[in-house]
């Protein structure tokens, strides 16, 4: 029996007009010398929207399709699939590695989206209603997370249409222009919480890995967590897996090659201990 090797990717939007994701088995390359394979949320969107049957068939084709793959399959919620799945986070490598969704570094979830103020006041409601305590538990934090993320309605995510998703994909993210701005901002700061999260609630672990903000990457933080962000398989940015073995991390690009997705080149690669 081979070694385990445990690959993680983020942010398939399964359906949504912006993945270039068209069929899950696309993404049966990346299932390959794996011993499991981790989607670390927004696997697909769960959320209100004016066509909950076509919502409840995605799920079922995403949940079937990979219980016959052959290779086990986790999935995490996301702010998009709140419901998926109660698992939130996990770790791994005797707590070295942190990996969760990363929607839960920003109170407000989302702070590029016209609905950010309304899921901050939910979110402040909701942890006001924990007991002092929970309100600072990771775990308990998670949960309240995504019980606000499940209230939110989809928005360009449910538009079948082209036209009509980029143009509500623009009112709802870029439009007006500060809003783009609040983009770059949550890229810029997104490294530092995720670090900052893990000193806080997960001391032991060396490396948190995200995904959320589409924006793929590894940074080495001041306080010696490593952040790697697998990005998306959405278009313009693209996204990376992170291969998790007995003595290493490592970080690949992720690139379409004759219609499927494969494994590109090594990104960076560290020891665990």
């Amino acid at each position: 029996m081979g070694a385990e090797l445990i690959r993680i990717v983020s942010d398939v939007h399964y359906a949504d007009r912006g993945s270039r994701v068209r069929s899950l088995s696309q993404l049966g390359p990346l299932l390959e010398g794996t011993t499991s394979l981790v989607f670390n949320g927004d696997t697909l969107d769960t959320r209100p929207n004016e066509d909950m049957p076509r919502t409840a068939a995605l799920r079922s084709e995403v949940l079937d399709h990979f219980a016959g793959v052959g290779t086990p399959v986790h999935f995490l919620t996301g702010n998009h699939d709140p419901d998926l799945t109660t698992v939130h986070e996990l770790e791994f490598a005797s707590g070295q590695v942190l990996v969760t969704h990363g929607d839960v570094l920003f109170d407000n979830i989302v702070p590029w989206s016209r609905d950010a103020p309304m899921i901050r006041a939910r979110i402040i409601a909701a942890l006001a209603a924990l007991p002092e305590d929970g309100r600072w538990r990771l775990t308990d934090r998670l949960q309240v997370f995504r019980s606000v993320a499940a209230t939110v309605p989809q928005l360009h995510q449910s538009e079948k249409r082209f036209l009509r998703h980029a143009l509500r994909l623009a009112g709802d993210t870029i439009w007006p222009p500060h809003r783009g701005l609040k983009i770059l901002q949550s890229w810029r700061e997104a490294p530092e919480r995720a670090a900052a999260l893990a000193v806080r609630h997960r001391p032991k672990a060396r490396f948190v890995l995200i995904g959320h903000t589409h924006r793929p990457g590894v940074w080495r933080t001041e306080s010696g967590v490593t952040v790697i962000n697998t990005g998306s398989f959405c278009r313009a940015l693209g996204g990376m897996a992170a291969d998790i073995s007995g003595d290493s991390v490592r970080v690949r690009r992720v690139e379409m090659k004759r219609g499927s997705f494969h494994l590109g080149p090594e990104v960076a690669a560290f020891p665990l201990l």
